[in-house]
């Protein structure tokens, strides 16, 4: 088994690049834009779990990036059988203040190389033939269908936000665009799902230590590692979507619901009580 992932030289990449190496024993196709972290990372994995791991630098937020990224895997001969779509950016701007070069990232690395990498091995994946070894795998069984694919989404795509207005609705194209194709994909042996979480623990959000580790045992926050394993348990068994944390995950669809107004004195709210 391989599994291709991006943003993998850090952060929630990272996490899942070690789970995939560690509990799956899957050999890694690691790809992102740090290559002197990509690196050690990927000897890292090899040496601790024994896995096959290729680091490939590659600048995902051009245009033809995706394209590129799956020439590379046909000229090598290597069959992704697992697409982890991860790498991404986080900025807080006013959008008239935000330069054209930044907004041709955020809009190609999440939308049109996560649309572009899914339709091609997508593709590769449904035409894909089992060979009988890997019929009669009895490793894990949830590795037996042809491919999975997982987006990366966010709670925020169902919510007003002035400063990440751009992120918000990149995320919201990644969410829907996947609980479609998991209608057009999983007739034709391939699973698709879209992991759309809350805040997740890190030190993004600059809040005390003390009320990371509250927004965490109220659920409303998840340690990255934890995310991650949720998220491949759900991969594997043919979940269309989820969104981490009991709290958030009843607030889905309030937040559809929830006066803008309001949205803005919660975020501000948070705001004081950073660090």
């Amino acid at each position: 088994m391989l599994a291709l992932v991006t943003g993998a030289s850090s952060g929630i990449g990272l996490q899942y690049a070690t789970q995939l190496a560690r509990d799956y024993h899957t050999d890694l196709l690691l790809v992102s834009n740090q290559q002197e972290e990509l690196n050690q990372v990927a000897t890292d994995l090899a040496t601790q779990y024994g896995v096959k791991t290729i680091p490939l630098y590659a600048d995902l937020s051009k245009q033809d990036a995706a394209e590129q990224l799956h020439q590379y895997c046909l000229d090598n001969n290597l069959v992704v059988d697992i697409l982890i779509n991860n790498a991404g950016v986080f900025f807080f701007n006013p959008y008239c203040e935000t330069s054209m070069k930044r907004i041709d990232l955020m809009l190609n690395l999440h939308m049109i190389t996560v649309a572009k990498l899914t339709r091609l091995f997508g593709e590769d994946m449904i035409n894909r033939q089992l060979t009988a070894e890997e019929q009669a795998q009895k490793i894990c069984r949830k590795l037996r269908r042809k491919g999975y694919i997982l987006n990366m989404s966010s709670m925020s795509a169902w919510m007003a936000m002035p400063g990440i207005q751009t992120y918000n609705a990149t995320k919201a194209f990644i969410y829907n665009f996947s609980k479609s194709l998991w209608y057009e994909f999983r007739p034709n042996g391939v699973n698709i799902t879209v992991m759309a979480p809350g805040a997740v623990d890190t030190a993004l959000f600059g809040l005390a230590p003390h009320l990371r580790r509250l927004a965490v045992n109220l659920t409303v926050s998840i340690p990255p590692e934890k995310l991650v394993k949720r998220a491949l348990k759900k991969l594997f068994r043919g979940k269309k979507a989820d969104t981490p944390g009991f709290l958030n995950w009843l607030a889905t669809p309030l937040l559809k619901h929830t006066p803008d107004w309001l949205v803005f004195w919660a975020i501000k709210l948070v705001g004081k009580f950073q660090k």
